[in-house]
């Protein structure tokens, strides 16, 4: 636990380039390849994202700090009461062999069953992003995490 509460991390090594991982992380119309529904906003700072996953899981966040093909934040503005006090992100890092994505979801108020089952969730879906980015591979929305 932190001083704002709880946070996950997670880091993958992905072969692709920083710009291929940053913009699968950043643009709508590659995020809907390995997390959302659907999904729409503007990578620049203030910008509002949102990301529907269905009616009763249409979720907002603003975008906090973005550095290109270096690192993307978001914090959540209107989600559940577990997800709201939140920020996201991805920090990304050339690699020899492709690139480190270092994944952190902090402030989590609560170490209880959303906190861990979003973890799980998470790492599945950052493999997704993975087999999508190395393989191309895209998971039906319906059977992610």
């Amino acid at each position: 636990m932190n001083e704002k509460g709880f946070t996950i991390y997670h880091d993958v090594l992905i072969k692709a380039s920083t710009n291929e991982v940053f913009d699968a992380i950043t643009l709508p119309e590659k995020l809907i390849n390995w997390w959302p529904s659907k999904c729409a906003g503007k990578p620049r700072i203030g910008e509002t994202y949102n990301f529907f996953f269905t009616e009763e899981y249409n979720w907002f966040g603003k975008v906090e700090s973005i550095a290109e093909n270096k690192s993307f934040h978001i914090k959540m503005t209107d989600a559940d009461a577990d997800w709201n006090p939140t920020t996201f992100g991805f920090d990304l890092s050339e690699q020899e062999n492709g690139t480190m994505l270092n994944f952190s979801h902090k402030n989590w108020p609560k170490n209880n069953h959303h906190f861990r089952r979003s973890s799980y969730c998470w790492a599945i879906l950052l493999k997704g992003l993975k087999s999508f980015l190395e393989e191309g591979l895209i998971i039906p929305f319906e059977k992610r995490a």
